[in-house]
């Protein structure tokens, strides 16, 4: 039996997790890939990412993968919650997921190297410095201008983030990033200034550990990995900065001690045990839902970020950008090279519901922290603790694209259902 993908040929733009795991996910059913990352140099940028157990899946049929990723990532079996003036509230356990499948958290530029490595070995094609001026499509084909070249394919998944070029060809317009109103410090470190004080000694103990300290309109998150060689910690604060000329900086020690003044010393301490050139200021922007994630001629998808980026309290965004891919790429397979605008219909709808469904716990939980009242915290700690959803993360997005492909191909040829309803 033929393979269905073939001689299809998949462009994708941005090696992200999104555009890396269409192109494993593609590359593993026959498609022949090129991804093309507009950055000319790797580096392992970044400080802490997580993953569900809805991922964690999907990186589990790497082969070589989750071997990889287990030195590195974090292993502690619960979060610590604390009061911004250092009152112990309640600790969530992770436990009660087992059943549900295995999450991986680590740093991001690690983690995406392990990754990257392994679309090599499969046989992606991933070529550097290639940045995307402008997309095209015809009935027959799709693809990008780079440097005057023109590249085609028969389909291209754009992955290329929040401030995504192919947005314009999907929606016909120039979309712009908002601020969120929130900004986060965040740093990756060792731990040899943490060893020195004793409020802080626990976190190099060569255990990994998990702690939160929460106030008003404030939250602290610190974790400790790698036996306690490595921390991670992340600060998000009301901010109104204009997002257009950058949302990532360098950070300054200073200011991010005075977005907790009068919070418990250890909070200092850990933001003050920070070398300064790893303290990182970046704001958070977000995007209005989109109408649509394709373009008029169903030949370009949006993926990850492009299409929904997610606040970090939905702990979801790199999660869900990988069940894009999968899901993306189950579609195509199962639509063949003759129908991709089928199969990137289908994708979208498959997609749309649960993307948005799922960003939208990031601001109900941000909110649960942000907007609390903390004489009804303490009375009831178990308010605070992180809502973790069964339809999340016992989600396998292989299988049930697998399962209902047929029936959303069947819907898409209903015009009155053609569309994914906000």
């Amino acid at each position: 039996m033929a393979n269905p993908c073939e001689g299809l040929k998949v462009l994708i733009v941005g090696a992200g997790f999104a555009g890396l795991t269409a192109a494993i996910e593609c590359r593993r059913r026959g498609a022949p890939v090129l991804l093309l990352e507009g950055s000319s140099e790797r580096k392992q940028l970044g400080d802490i990412i997580s993953f569900g157990s809805n991922s964690g899946r999907i990186f589990q049929r790497w082969p070589g993968v989750e071997e990889a990723f287990d030195p590195i990532c974090h292993h502690s079996s619960g979060l610590d919650f604390y009061t911004y003036d250092n009152e112990f509230l309640c600790r969530q356990s992770w436990d009660a997921e087992a059943d549900w499948g295995k999450m991986f958290n680590g740093h991001r530029g690690e983690m995406h190297e392990i990754v990257w490595d392994h679309a090599l070995s499969i046989g992606v094609e991933i070529k550097m410095g290639k940045k995307v001026s402008e997309y095209f499509e015809t009935d027959n084909e799709a693809g990008v201008i780079v440097n005057g070249e023109r590249i085609s394919a028969d389909v291209v998944l754009a992955g290329d983030g929040v401030r995504s070029t192919a947005r314009t060809i999907v929606l016909g317009f120039e979309d712009k990033p908002k601020s969120s109103g929130y900004a986060v410090y965040r740093a990756w470190m060792g731990t040899e200034k943490l060893k020195e004080n004793p409020l802080t000694a626990w976190l190099a103990n060569g255990q990994d550990h998990h702690a939160g300290w929460l106030g008003p309109d404030v939250h602290f998150l610190v974790a400790a990995l790698q036996n306690g060689t490595a921390c991670s910690w992340v600060l998000t604060h009301k901010d109104e900065a204009d997002v257009e000329e950058s949302w990532s900086a360098p950070g300054d020690i200073e200011d991010a001690v005075r977005t907790v003044e009068g919070w418990a010393p250890i909070v200092h301490t850990i933001i003050r045990a920070t070398p300064p050139e790893k303290l990182v200021d970046w704001k958070l922007v977000f995007r209005d839902p989109l109408p649509t994630w394709v373009s008029p001629k169903a030949r370009i998808a949006l993926i990850g970020d492009a299409a929904h980026p997610f606040l970090p309290t939905s702990i979801q965004g790199a999660s869900q950008a990988m069940e894009d891919g999968v899901t993306a790429a189950v579609c195509l397979e199962l639509a063949g090279k003759a129908n991709v605008p089928e199969a990137i219909r289908a994708y979208e709808k498959i997609r749309y519901g649960r993307v948005l469904a799922t960003q939208k716990t990031g601001v109900t939980t941000r909110d649960a922290w942000h907007k609390a009242d903390f004489d009804y915290v303490k009375k009831n700690p178990e308010s605070v603790k992180l809502p973790r959803e069964k339809w999340i993360l016992d989600f396998d997005a292989q299988q049930h694209a697998h399962d209902v492909y047929a029936e959303i191909v069947k819907s898409l040829q209903t015009p009155s259902e053609s569309k994914p309803s906000l």
